[in-house]
This record gives structure tokens, sequence and C-alpha cells, in this order.
């Protein structure tokens, strides 16, 4: 692997080698279209609401108690409660100078509650509660600190160490000292200390933190912790990571550790553990990943199925597990340099991330089913929701890791968008965008991105300053375009077609040159692989990287998602706005005393042809409750050309 030469302070993963260096939120500055938008919600309405909520529920009060000497009696929400304060604390950090004010003030509430050893947590560990790490299982208390150290990393670069970065400093030095060469041999139940852990290496230039993440990485998968009914696959301690041949277990804690992996491979310059993770997330992404990008097939155990065991009605694809995803592929991408890690980043940011919050920013999807069988109610305002039901967003939940996570997310997205290498830069996702960056030989370069992704597939960039040599700009071509004509039109205007994967232009360019990017986002039926059960005989509607669904508010007469069948023979097109008109009939199920018939009956007579309306599915459930469904019943089997 190539060293990394630093030229972004401002980075939430700074690996100091791989093919790619990543752009910083100072080099990288998202301007209008879809990504401004959600991105401009997340800082004006969901962080508030997230900070509010979580006084409202007492988790912050939780350090004031702490500090007084009150916890065990007065303490409040989940045992990895803190961590939520965490992602909150986070997501400010990077969302820039107007959160200043906030970051202090959470800090001067958790700061007292730390101990004088390092040691931060209001669950475990004063008076009245259980001693400190006496249960490693399900006790989350290296996660929690995990996510501290995280928010220091995020104070530190974006807005300069403070006392934030000083108290997680302390806390990866308690972590060091009770968890090192000789001490505590234990791991958490749930991964995530480990990418901390690197990442604070990589801040500091300290060894430590890298060899104590290294130390739990080892420890994995040799029995550590105790058996529980869903079995130590559940976390990840059934096989060590090397062994692993795909990832397995519960979804988050799977790809959390294997961020971390990738995260000490790169630093230690382990490529034999590069290559495990690598040959896992192709496993994974072969025959255990919904069509959204979503991961986790289970509810009972919030984990991976088996191998193409992908009911779209019992998706769990949990939105967390979509955040960690696109964590894990950027890793990857940034490691190899190769673009089907951006392909599946873009896959789950569009369809997983996009799909979590509501359009005001105040209420999120906890699970993203492929299919609604049954309209649900409005989650009070007011109240905490239970349970992870994904009929409609709620305002909150007794577990609410996803609204953090989504807000640490999309506050930090630029720094997802390009990077740069000894020969250039490149364009992983799209999006209008202002950057400006040094090459390797400290040259300045420029430019400027116009597009009204995903909804078109012209994609302009303008350069606007560049060195008076070569170099070469390179853009993503998605997997999505194969089968399609995808245009590459450079600087002169020659247009040439391209092929998936990578297209590069490499010249002197001079300030005002354009190079057009051509993406064919037509609707287009899909298919799944047939061992995927639950999918046989059904298709599903994408356009360019979004993935459409058919919601019972834009079917007529009253009619539900189980009454539509669409005609793969004839091509969807474009409807109204962002939505595609599929070719297609109702037939409305009749109820029966038995639900089963001989082959040869007639079925429901069918009204039609129709043209069914479908939408983006990331915007599903904003018109209230409805049904829904992914994967649409066809007329005939999907036999033709143009289903794919």
């Amino acid at each position: 692997m190539r060293e990394n030469t630093a030229r972004s302070l401002v980075l939430p993963v700074a690996p100091t080698r791989g093919r790619l260096r990543p752009l910083g939120l100072d080099e990288v500055r998202i301007t209008g279209g879809f990504w401004a938008r959600r991105r401009h919600t997340n800082a004006t309405a969901t962080l508030g609401h997230c900070r509010d909520w979580m006084e409202r529920e007492g988790w912050t009060g939780n350090f004031r108690a702490a500090a007084e000497g009150r916890v065990h009696s007065d303490r409040h929400g989940r045992e990895f409660a803190d961590s939520e304060i965490y992602k909150l604390l986070e997501a400010m950090s990077w969302e820039g100078a107007s959160y200043d004010g906030d970051v202090a003030a959470l800090t001067d509430v958790i700061a007292p509650a730390q101990h004088p050893d390092g040691y931060l947590n209001t669950a475990f560990g004063h008076p009245g509660q259980q001693p400190r790490y006496s249960d490693l299982e399900w006790g989350h208390e290296l996660y929690c600190h995990g996510h501290l150290i995280q928010a220091g990393v995020a104070q530190a670069r974006a807005r300069g160490e403070g006392e934030l970065t000083k108290i997680a400093r302390r806390a990866a030095d308690h972590l060091c000292a009770v968890f090192g060469p000789g001490g505590n041999q234990g791991v958490c139940g749930h991964p995530e200390i480990e990418t901390a852990l690197v990442e604070f290496a990589r801040l500091t230039g300290e060894q430590r933190y890298l060899d104590q993440a290294a130390l739990f990485l080892g420890r994995r998968g040799h029995g550590t912790l105790a058996d529980i009914e869903f079995g130590r696959a559940y976390f990840q301690d059934d096989l060590p990571v090397r062994r692993a041949t795909a990832l397995r277990g519960h979804a988050v804690r799977a790809l959390y550790l294997a961020a971390g992996a990738v995260d000490v491979a790169v630093e230690t310059g382990d490529d034999a553990l590069l290559a495990a993770v690598v040959r896992q997330w192709e496993a994974t992404v072969a025959r255990r990943t919904y069509l959204t990008g979503g991961m986790g097939s289970h509810h009972r155990d919030e984990s991976f199925g088996d191998d193409f065991v992908l009911p779209p009605d019992r998706a769990y694809s949990e939105t967390c597990a979509g955040v960690a995803s696109v964590m894990l592929a950027w890793r990857l991408l940034l490691a190899t340099g190769e673009p089907r890690f951006a392909d599946l980043a873009e896959r789950t940011l569009f369809n997983v991330i996009a799909a979590s919050p509501s359009e005001d920013g105040r209420s999120f999807f906890y699970a993203n089913t492929l299919h609604r069988r049954h309209r649900g109610t409005a989650p009070p305002a007011d109240r905490v929701s239970p349970r992870a039901d994904s009929g409609l967003r709620a305002p909150w939940f007794a577990v609410s890791c996803c609204p953090t996570n989504v807000a640490r997310t999309l506050a930090q997205l630029p720094a997802y968008l390009a990077t740069a290498d000894d020969d250039g830069l490149q364009l992983h996702q799209y999006a209008d965008a202002e950057l400006a960056t040094s090459l390797a030989d400290g040259q300045g370069v420029a430019l400027r991105v116009r597009t009204d992704y995903p909804s078109g597939g012209t994609v302009a960039l303008r350069i606007s300053r560049s060195p008076a040599r070569p170099w070469t700009l390179s853009l993503r071509v998605p997997a999505w375009t194969a089968g399609e004509t995808a245009w590459l039109v450079d600087p002169d205007g020659n247009r040439r077609t391209i092929a998936p994967g990578t297209a590069q232009v490499t010249r002197v360019f001079r300030p005002g040159d354009e190079i057009r990017l051509e993406l064919p986002v037509t609707p287009r039926w899909i298919r799944s692989d047939p061992r995927i059960d639950a999918t046989r005989g059904t298709v599903a509607v994408q356009r360019g990287p979004l993935v459409y669904c058919a919601e019972s508010t834009d079917l007529p007469d009253g009619h539900d998602v189980d009454a539509l069948r669409v005609d793969p023979s004839a091509a969807p097109e474009d409807g109204p706005g962002d939505t595609v008109l599929a070719p297609g009939e109702l037939a409305e199920p009749h109820d029966t005393a038995w639900p089963y018939r001989s082959a040869d009956e007639a079925t429901a007579p069918a009204t039609g042809p129709e043209a069914i309306t479908l939408v983006p599915y990331h915007s599903w459930a904003n018109r209230g409750p409805s049904t829904m469904r992914v994967w649409l019943p066809t007329t005939r089997p999907p036999t033709t050309p143009t289903e794919r």
C-alpha cells in the first residue's frame, strides 16, 4: 500500500496508507440537490430533535446523576444510552461552528462523571450498580467508550482539540491500562472500540492505541464471550476474523468488526487480514444483501440469515447496519481503490440511509422492510416507540441508535465523495459540490460539480483551478449501468462510451474545461437470484441507483398492493416527478375458506391494463399509513430480455 500524505485535517477516516487518500470536509462542500437538502434537514432539525429527546428521556441527566452519586436510583434508558450522547456530539462536531456551543454544553455535562482513571459509564461501576466490565457480553461499556473516542476525534479534527478530546484521551488510556497485555483479556459483546482506537492512533500518532485495537481484534473468535441462545456467532466470537468466510451474526456488530479489521490491516500492513475481510464482504454482498443494500434478515437477533434467505416482508435491514455497511465499504475503497465498494455505498446511502428519516427529519425508521402488508398507525409524537416497527417512522425509540447514527453519517457525508492519489482526483459519489485540494506534488486543483443526480444522469464537472501539467480525473461508472450505454464527453467535445468501473481523463486541464458524464437513469426491471425463494416469480424496478416500490397510496379505488401484478414484457417508463409507471393490472384477491386451490383454477379477474405508479423506496410512508412492496408479482413468469 502507498503511504498517504495528509492534506485535509477534517477527516472522519484518515488512514496513513492505502490506495486512495480521502478528501475531507474542508476540501469538499455539497452545495445543492438531493444530499444538500437532507444535510440541511439534518443540521436544522434532526440534531436538535435528538438532543431534546435525550434530555427529555433522562439520558443526558444520567451523567449529572453519576457525578452527584445518585445514578443507581436515577438512571434512565438502556445500558448503552451513553453512546447516543457521544454520537450526537460527533455529529455536531462534524457539522461545524454553529454547534460549538452545544458541544461545549454537553461536554460540561459528561465531564464530571468521568472517574479519575478515565473510566466513563453511567450504567456500571457506581455504588449500587454492577462492577465495571462485569457483563462484557451485554454491558456495552467498551462500545460506549468507542463512541466517546470517536466524538473526541471529530472535535479535534473539525474544531481543534478541546475538552471532549481530552476526555476521550483519558478513556483511551484507561482502556489500554485495563485491557492491554497482561490485563483483562476480554472483548466487548458489541464491536466498535476497534475502529475508535485506530482512529485515535491516527489522530495522536501513538502506537499503543493501534496495538490495543489489534489486541481486541485478535482475541475475537476464541470463545471469549459466554455462549448465548443465538450462539457465539451473534458476537462474531465463534471464529477468528481471519477464518470467517462471510459476515454473520448480529449485522451491526459484524459490520463494525469488519470495519475495525480493515483499519487494523491498513495501519499494520497486514494484507492477509485485509484480503480476509474482502472475501467476507464479497460473500455477504453476493448472498446476504437486499436489493436496497440493506443487511440483516432476522428480527429476533437482528442478524444476517443464511445464504439467500432474504424475505422482503421480514427484512430487518436495520438503519444502523446500513451506516456500518457504508463505513466498511468506504474503508475498503480507500484501501483497494476498487469502485465496487463505492457502488454498494451508493446503493445503501440512497435506499437505506435516505429512507430512515422522515421529510422533516424528526421521525425515523429503525428497520427497513421491503414489503409492508398492513397499514400502520401513526406513532404518538410525544411518546417513545417500544419496538423497531417499520410501518411508519417514529420520533424516538427505547433503543434509539439509528437516529444519531444517521445524523453523524449525514454530517460527515461530503467526506465520502472524493479521493486523491499520486495521479489525480477520483469522484465516487455524485452531488452538486465544490472540491478544492492539492495533488501529490502540492499543486492546487479545484473543480465544480453540477448535477440533478439521481433524478437525472448528467454529471457536469468544470475545472476552476489546475496545475500546468497532466493529471488524471477519474469518475466512477456505476455497476447498475451494465447493459445500457453510458457516455463520457471530454473538454474537446469528444464523446465515447464507457463501461461500468472507472472512466478516466488524463490531460493538462485548464480553468473552464468541462467534462460530462452521461449515465442512463432509465427505469428497468430487476429480478433476483432464483435461490432467493421469497422473491421467485416477482420483479422489482430500479432507476439509476434508486430502488422503487408500489405504495397503496397511489392505487385507485382503495386497492391494496396485494392486488397488483406487473407485466415485465413491456418496459417501465418515467412518470411525473420522480415516479415510474409500470405496466400491469389489478386483481383483488378473494378470501376463501382454504388458502390453496388447484393450479388450473381461475384466479381473480383483473382490471387493466393499468399504469402502476411506483415511487422511490426512500420516500415511502411519508404520506400517512400505507401498504408497500418492492418485489412485484408478475402477470407471467419473468423471462424477457428487458428483465435483468
